[in-house]
């Protein structure tokens, strides 16, 4: 059984190998979905193509895991149990290595009784629920489910039906957080921390500087805390929310990339573009004035009709939309934009002279990611453009002045008071556990 996932969904294929009790392993792999991978211990990258395997047992499933044969995730899941340095001083047979080193690694220590069968079968439920939650969360991609042995031995079979049930809630879920959490590779910056300091306890604030390092991600620190990944992106979501929070990609190398890796490295470091739809000229030529001072591509578009065709030739990296336009608003256009894939997570800031709350509910209703009042000052927009296309820069620039920079979004515009009244009790009991 082989086939594309948008003639049939991972849901569906799930459920057609456990009627059919099925004992085999389903290979799945992302369509043009490259990212890359950063080695802390090293500081080197290396670019991979996205992809998952499943294994299983008479239609339930043994081991699920991704691509990444580095055993890292492995070594995140036994840090857990402060077990992570034993990894080091075991070894495998070269078969077990080939078929599925992270499950021969498990077996390994369970072995020499490093963990117990209790641990062993925590992490493998752990690691079975963090691939379906990227399968059942994938929409393109290629599939290819073969018949073979089962994978040996077993030490825990699950289920299907439940699982994915359970998972398909915390997808929908986790949909609801866009466009402030995107990706569970994402990692915490600390951006405001006079806020912190006035909402969170001490010591909750203490042990999150040291997660809060700009390399782990949500996922390991789900790892590492026991936690399913939309239980640690709730916990911190308020604060991202807020701006207290920065979510930031890992890309921490400064290493030169291979020559097959040019086309991908340039995508990453091009200049920034940036549309700005308003029937204004005026607003238009002030944007692209401010903008490209600052080495920014800036573009004006005063015609609605024709902003959206327009858009689609120019793929900005963040648009700069007015609200009051006459034939098709700025509702509209963000509208119809976050219905197209390739607009899902790009940036779009409402530009308006109103400053309602009503204006700001249904900004956010058709998936405005932020609110800006107009008339604004260069400092403004320049202000919360770094703050969608480069947030280490704002971050680093808050800590040099030393001093408190009020964010752009009315909905972050909270003072101390209203801080010490967030619930801080999700991040609380995550970080203290």
């Amino acid at each position: 059984m082989q086939g594309n996932l948008n003639e049939i969904d991972i849901r569906s294929i799930l459920q057609l190998i456990e009627l059919g009790q099925r004992t085999g392993e389903l290979f799945v792999e992302a369509y043009g979905s490259y990212h890359l991978q950063f080695k802390s211990d090293r500081g080197s990258k290396s670019l991979k193509q996205q992809s998952w395997f499943v294994f299983f047992l008479n239609g339930q499933i043994i081991y699920a895991g991704d691509g990444d044969s580095s055993l890292s995730r492995l070594r995140d899941y036994l840090q857990r149990y402060r077990l992570d340095t034993h990894l080091d001083e075991v070894k495998i047979s070269s078969l077990a290595a080939n078929n599925a080193p992270e499950y021969g690694y498990l077996w390994a220590l369970l072995e020499k009784h490093v963990i117990n069968p209790t641990q062993a079968r925590s992490i493998i439920y752990s690691m079975v629920q963090e691939t379906l939650f990227d399968l059942l969360s994938l929409c393109q991609g290629s599939f290819i489910f073969e018949l073979s042995p089962a994978l040996s031995p077993q030490l825990t079979t699950l289920e299907i039906n439940p699982l994915v049930t359970k998972i398909m809630k915390q997808v929908q879920e986790w949909k609801q957080l866009h466009p402030h959490i995107q990706s569970p590779n994402q990692c915490l910056l600390l951006a405001d921390m006079v806020h912190l300091r006035a909402s969170l306890p001490a010591t909750t604030l203490q042990r999150l500087e040291h997660w809060a390092d700009g390399k782990t991600s949500l996922r390991q620190l789900a790892r590492y805390f026991n936690r399913d990944i939309l239980t640690v992106a709730r916990a911190i979501y308020p604060y991202v929310q807020q701006g207290s929070v920065q979510l930031v990609y890992p890309v921490t190398s400064r290493t030169v990339p291979h020559k097959r890796d040019w086309r991908l490295w340039s995508e990453i470091t091009k200049i920034k573009r940036i549309v700005c739809i308003d029937d204004g000229i005026t607003t238009c030529k002030t944007v692209e004035s401010i903008l490209q001072q600052q080495g920014y591509e800036a573009i004006g578009i005063t015609n609605p009709l024709e902003a959206l065709s327009r858009v689609f030739q120019i793929k900005p990296d963040l648009i700069l939309c007015d609200i009051a336009m006459p034939e098709l608003d700025g509702y509209e256009i963000c509208a119809m934009l976050r219905h197209s894939s390739p607009f899902r997570l790009v940036p779009i800031v409402m530009l308006t002279g109103k400053d309602g709350f009503i204006d700001r509910v249904k900004a956010r209703m058709v998936g405005a990611t932020d609110y800006l009042t107009k008339p604004f000052g260069d400092s403004e927009l320049l202000m919360l453009v770094e703050k969608y296309l480069h947030p280490r820069r704002m971050m680093a620039r808050k800590y040099s002045d030393n001093s408190l920079v009020v964010p752009i979004q009315d909905e972050i515009k909270i003072n101390i008071t209203e801080a010490r009244d967030t619930d801080t009790s999700q991040l609380s009991e995550l970080v203290n556990d």
